[in-house]
């Protein structure tokens, strides 16, 4: 089992002057979901190297078992350090990929050519994909079998306006998470704000937030187990 998960590499919150990147916590529980299940994992990012993390998810109360395991595992902070360029990748190399969040992917992977034909790839191959928080923003372009957009009649879920609105981003994204789900046709439902909520719908894993992460990584290998 070969998982491939795909980080942002922007730093930049809008013109606001202050980082941003991938949230911690949904690197490291699907990391560790997917590596003690027994997966080989590759890292990817469009620039390669180290990807930026969002400051905001390093302070002490953004902190969980995962995250502080991966703080005392040498092991993972290499791998973390040298992610391979996105555009080496090939989805036939993998059995699925994840997507962990933080607000950087929608800037750059909402709009980077390469994610959106790998995501297409691994789509035409019905191999799962996964996506948490503001990843499935990473769908903004993405098509489906049949030429229309990928969350079109699909039950999926995405970090809600309620929860933008309380870390006071709503005019700082470039887009909205849950109105981009609804507006490319998505059944878009999600739970209590900052609560775990996973949908599966076929070979598609979104997960709400980052408490959604290792759901959404046990959903992932739920797929890959069928």
């Amino acid at each position: 089992m070969k998982i491939l998960m795909v980080l942002t590499s922007h730093d930049q919150l809008g013109d606001t002057g202050q980082k941003t990147g991938f949230w911690l916590e949904e690197f490291a529980a699907p990391y560790y979901a997917l590596q003690d299940a027994g997966a080989e994992i590759v890292v990817a990012s469009p620039m390669g190297g180290q990807p930026p993390l969002d400051p905001k998810s390093d302070e002490p109360d953004a902190q969980s078992d995962d995250t502080r395991r991966f703080k005392d595992d040498a092991a993972a902070q290499k791998v973390l350090a040298h992610t391979v360029r996105l555009d080496s990748v090939s989805a036939d190399d993998f059995d699925g990929v994840f997507y962990p969040g933080g607000h950087g992917p929608l800037w750059d992977l909402a709009e980077d050519g390469h994610s959106i034909s790998l995501i297409e790839a691994f789509v035409r191959a019905d191999k799962p994909v996964a996506a948490v928080c503001h990843a499935p923003g990473v769908f903004k372009s993405v098509k489906g079998k049949d030429g229309e957009p990928l969350v079109k009649g699909r039950k999926v879920a995405g970090f809600t306006n309620t929860e933008e609105e309380a870390v006071g981003l709503t005019k700082v994204v470039p887009f909205l998470v849950e109105d981009m789900l609804k507006a490319n046709g998505g059944d878009y439902s999600k739970g209590p704000d900052w609560g775990s909520y996973v949908l599966t719908d076929g070979q598609l894993v979104t997960g709400q937030n980052p408490a959604s992460s290792r759901e959404a990584a046990e959903a992932l290998l739920g797929l890959l187990r069928a």
